[in-house]
């Protein structure tokens, strides 16, 4: 925050999470600056939803400061109008009241007359800009205050009464605007900077598993003579490979349950579809194997090395001679496991159908190069991966410090200036 100027003089706010705040700020509950809260209409059914009519926001339309009808819930006006308590202004602030608490965003011209469900519904009067509220309970002290209010264990939930109590640092209503303005236009560049880096995350992934695919079907050589494979799903492959199945390959084991050798430390690791869970006192195989869901996650395969012990959720391999682990390990991440697994609710599969997959068999010093190529891809994308993510948790923790400080005072943007000033609407009026 060093590019942006700070107040003259300071003043303790009395609130532990809000610290310090400009001395001609003050502290205020939202029932001082709210005309009325209440909540939305609760004990809706399914039956009073339509294809068209009035807009009927729920908790899972807020997140991050927006309102986004993502998934759309509509009712009739004449219902809307009978619940008239829930009716929404612009520029009212909507608290989820169950659920997904520390979720906040107030009303946009778009939004206006519509209805809602298990929503807080705070009106403000002429003193608050709804829009400033809605960014000071995004901010840290925001979502901490509204987790610490709440109520219930299994099934948490905020009342009105005490969003009534909740204080607040208040500025004049122009500061109170102009903070809302500079934080719509930098949290928007930074939210665009975070969409690129994720966007980017998943091109690499695409591309990963494009790398994948093409060296394990096609080699390395472009220029090498093609023959038709003869299976669906491999295609083409170089003319020199044989074709054969997986069974051609390697052996397939079941698991088996691990709950009579588990033990809290050392031991040997026990496999699940996802990695790692467990330890276990003894191990089923010692060595290099790939590790297949039988039931479950049946398609995200593990390479494994060493002693373990797999659940009876998976099986496990033992691998020919004239097969490459890794390579076997990178044909696999392509099976096509949506065509192997049973249309059940859990889905599972056979050894039968796993073992009489086609599989494309190159020489085997062919399959240690197609490895080697592949591995030292792949440290490149994770690298640019993991590069990526970093960017993505620095900006994320950047927005997260900007929104605060400009809240609470920390920041002074009094006389800051929209560069795109030509090409907004600023400075809004709420809605009587």
């Amino acid at each position: 925050m060093a590019k942006y100027q700070k107040y003259a003089e300071y003043k303790d706010s009395g609130v532990e999470w809000l610290g310090d705040i400009p001395e001609e700020w003050s502290i205020v509950s939202i029932a001082r600056v709210s005309n009325k809260i209440t909540n939305g209409y609760v004990g809706a059914t399914r039956d009073i939803f339509y294809d068209s009519g009035i807009r009927y926001l729920q908790s899972l339309h807020i997140k991050k400061n927006k309102i986004n009808f993502h998934t759309p819930y509509y009712v009739s006006e004449d219902w809307s109008n009978e619940k008239s308590k829930s009716i929404l202004k612009e520029g009212d602030v909507l608290i989820v009241q169950t659920g997904d608490i520390g979720q906040v965003a107030a009303v946009t011209k778009e939004f206006e007359g519509c209805n809602c469900h298990a929503l807080i519904i705070v009106s403000g009067n002429e003193k608050i800009w709804g829009f400033y509220l809605s960014w000071l309970l995004n901010s840290d002290y925001g979502c901490q205050t509204l987790k610490s209010i709440q109520t219930g264990a299994l099934h948490p939930h905020l009342n009105c009464d005490a969003i009534k109590d909740v204080k607040i640092a208040l500025p004049d209503i122009q500061i109170q605007k102009n903070i809302s303005n500079f934080l719509d236009h930098e949290t928007a560049q930074i939210d665009t900077l975070i969409a690129k880096q994720e966007k980017l995350i998943e091109l690499l992934k695409e591309k990963r598993q494009a790398v994948i695919s093409h060296a394990v079907t096609k080699g390395l050589n472009p220029d090498v003579a093609m023959k038709d494979s003869g299976v669906e799903w491999l295609g083409e492959v170089p003319e020199h490979w044989e074709i054969g199945r997986l069974k051609n390959v390697l052996s397939i084991k079941n698991g088996r349950d691990y709950k009579n050798v588990e033990i809290e430390e050392d031991g040997y690791p026990v496999y699940g579809s996802g990695g790692i869970f467990k330890r276990s006192s003894e191990y089923l195989y010692d060595g290099t194997s790939v590790l297949f869901g039988r039931k479950g996650t049946v398609d995200k395969p593990l390479l494994v090395n060493g002693k373990f012990w797999t659940v009876d959720t998976m099986f496990y391999s033992e691998l020919g001679n004239n097969i490459n682990p890794e390579y076997a390990y990178f044909q696999s991440v392509g099976f096509p496991f949506d065509k192997l697994s049973t249309n059940t609710a859990l889905p599972s599969m056979t050894q039968e159908d796993l073992l009489n997959l086609g599989f494309a068999i190159p020489p085997l010093s062919e399959q240690i190069e197609i490895s080697k190529f592949i591995t030292q891809y792949l440290e490149k994308n994770c690298s640019l991966m993991e590069k990526a993510k970093q960017a993505i948790q620095l900006m994320q923790e950047r927005r997260t410090a900007l929104i605060s400080a400009a809240v609470t005072g920390k920041i002074d943007v009094r006389n800051w200036q929209n560069p795109n000033k030509n090409n907004i609407q600023d400075n809004m009026e709420l809605s009587a």
